[in-house]
């Protein structure tokens, strides 16, 4: 064989050039563009290498992984013929680099060049859009099909069900549904699912009795079905009697009883399941249990979890990470957060918010900062988590010029949540005049309507500042119903503030929205010996008032509950929108306090 510089290698005469061009082909790589134009130019001036499809097609497939479908689509349109099977090629590579709807304008070159779309062409296009849940495309598909004369095929009209019924289309699906003369086990499983998406259990349920033959698919789209529609029980029934039980259909039972909150059960089926759980059965347990407030169990299940050697995968360490974040567990946190990045797991959006969330929630903000600016793709809710946090942890002023980044660089729109975060922060910093100019931003520049939550920023913020009547103002004048939230908020700035008079105002109505408040816990803990410390408290009022005071001081349990459950000299941290007084000491809000036991340690 002879070879020129820059140019294939020229086959000998006794190898057909077509099989030496389909040779190179399955021998060069993807990723070797120049290589590339060099076989499709012997494509174009070869007519024997042109008739050969299976040269045609691995180089199309070559050619839309390397220099993209686009680049594959010109070759096809300036082939004096080309079949529609190395379209559907194009069509199928676009789709799958989701380059959203060019997969579309592939299909349009098609038609209009001469070829006709195939049932292979039909069924791409059906799965593309209904996973973009594309309305009006795909009906105009719809009347293609019936065009060209494919609708008796079984798999169209099943790929026509699917679509209508992921875009919402009830009575289009139980039209086509109707029209079928014979009904396989695969379209009855598909009109189970879409009658179950849509809440109508008893269609489904008559659907799935009258089915002579089921598969595991049948019993476990009605499992779900019921679990969607918190009918526990009889979820429960249609599981005890599936005959083909696989492991969705313990995930889907372990799910559904996750979802209404009854974690015992869940817990009982899966331990049940012995060797039979996959990840996603510790991933349903573990977010139950985080999803229901369990923390410490939700833990405890990833290092069962560790123990018996099941790899973790990305929804794992999320909510793991949000264990961390309500249990203020940054060593585990951190620890978590090493696994991830030895274990090479993809810091996306979904999971660095996490982490971004956990540090700033568990007091270390400079941390949550280095994480968010290494996500390269940052969403709303990576910027409102960290807006969130610098505001939490008394960095007003960073926290306003983070607002304005967000909408400059990222040209994102700031949503409610955003707002909570800024408000919260130039509460936490003190800044009056910039808290209500945002608040007043609000609907007028940004379109965002305040919410009770807001209004909880605004009372709060006026009444740190000691702007009381201004405050009660703003509660009288809301638009929605004043909270316990929002009164306890006032409630507190009127004691630091020392208004009596407005104090017991505002107690009348926090005691009318939650009469029993407190749950008799003070009182109960006063017969047996508890005797508040009252130091702290420097306002001139009455000894009893004094001890009204220090009852809603609800960090004296945040650190006693440390203390029993910690070692000597081990770290308790302390995250709260508050401060902590006692003996003389002061602790900012989100620090780390190193406590030591004492017998004299009064709290």
């Amino acid at each position: 064989m002879r070879s020129t510089a820059g140019s294939l290698l020229l086959p000998s005469p006794r190898v057909a050039i077509a099989d030496h061009v389909l040779f190179c082909l399955r021998n060069t790589s993807s990723g070797n563009p120049r290589r590339l134009l060099q076989i499709q130019s012997q494509i174009v001036t070869n007519p024997c290498v042109r008739a050969g499809i299976s040269i045609l097609s691995q180089f199309v497939s070559s050619c839309a992984r390397c220099l993209g479908p686009h680049y594959a689509s010109l070759f096809l349109r300036h082939l004096p013929s080309s079949d529609v099977s190395l379209w559907n090629l194009v069509i199928r590579s676009s789709e799958e680099s989701d380059s959203g709807m060019q997969f579309m304008t592939f299909y349009d070159t098609m038609i209009r060049v001469g070829v006709y779309p195939d049932k292979a062409t039909f069924s791409l296009i059906l799965s593309a859009l209904s996973r973009l849940s594309v309305d009006n495309l795909g009906e105009a598909v719809h009347c293609r099909i019936l065009k060209m004369g494919y609708y008796s095929d079984m798999f169209l009209r099943t790929g026509l069900l699917d679509f209508y019924a992921k875009i919402g289309r009830l009575a289009s699906a139980q039209q086509l549904f109707g029209e079928m003369p014979d009904k396989d086990v695969v379209i009855n499983n598909t009109m189970i699912a879409t009658l179950s998406n849509h809440g109508c259990v008893a269609d489904a349920r008559q659907l799935f009795d009258g089915m002579h033959v089921k598969s595991s698919a049948s019993w476990n789209s009605m499992i779900t079905c019921y679990c969607r529609c918190n009918q526990i029980d009889a979820a429960r029934d249609i599981f005890d009697r599936n005959p083909v039980k696989d492991v969705i259909s313990w995930n889907a039972m372990i799910n559904g009883y996750c979802k209404v909150g009854q974690l015992e059960a869940a817990r009982e089926l899966f331990d049940k399941m012995g060797s039979g759980k996959n990840s996603i059965t510790w991933n349903t347990m573990i977010t139950g249990y985080v999803h229901h407030r369990q923390f410490s169990p939700a833990v405890s299940m990833f290092q069962q979890m560790q123990a018996e050697g099941v790899r973790p995968t990305e929804v794992t360490m999320v909510s793991l990470l949000s264990a961390c974040a309500h249990l203020g567990a940054l060593d585990m946190g951190r620890w978590i957060h090493a696994y991830i990045q030895n274990h090479n797991f993809k810091v996306d959006v979904v999971l660095g918010n996490a982490l971004i969330d956990m540090y700033y929630k568990c007091g270390s903000i400079e941390t949550a900062l280095q994480i968010f600016h290494q996500i390269p793709a940052r969403n709303i809710f990576c910027w409102n988590s960290i807006i969130m946090g610098l505001g939490m942890h008394g960095y007003g002023e960073q926290a306003i010029e983070t607002f304005f980044e967000m909408q400059k660089h990222a040209k994102i729109k700031p949503d409610g949540v955003t707002f909570v975060g800024l408000l919260s922060g130039c509460s936490h910093s003190g800044m009056v005049s910039e808290g209500k100019k945002y608040f007043s931003q609000m609907m007028e520049i940004y379109a965002v309507e305040p919410a009770i939550e807001h209004y909880g920023c605004m009372v709060d913020l006026l009444g740190r500042a000691g702007l009381l009547r201004e405050a009660l103002d703003l509660v009288k004048q809301m638009p929605i119903k004043p909270n316990s939230v929002v009164w306890g908020s006032l409630l507190r700035a009127c004691r630091i503030h020392k208004d009596s008079v407005m104090s017991e105002q505002v107690t009348q109505h926090l005691i009318e929205l939650d009469p029993k408040d407190g749950d008799n816990i003070t009182r109960e803990l006063s017969k047996i010996g508890y005797e508040p410390h009252v130091d702290s408290v420097l306002h001139d009022i009455e000894e009893e008032e004094k001890e009204n005071a220090v009852k809603y001081h609800s960090e004296k349990i945040a650190v006693a509950y440390g203390l029993l459950n910690t070692r000597e000299g081990m770290q308790i941290r302390i995250v709260k929108n508050l401060r902590v007084w006692g003996r003389g000491l002061v602790v900012p809000a989100s620090a780390t306090v190193q406590w030591k036991r004492s017998p004299h340690l009064t709290i």
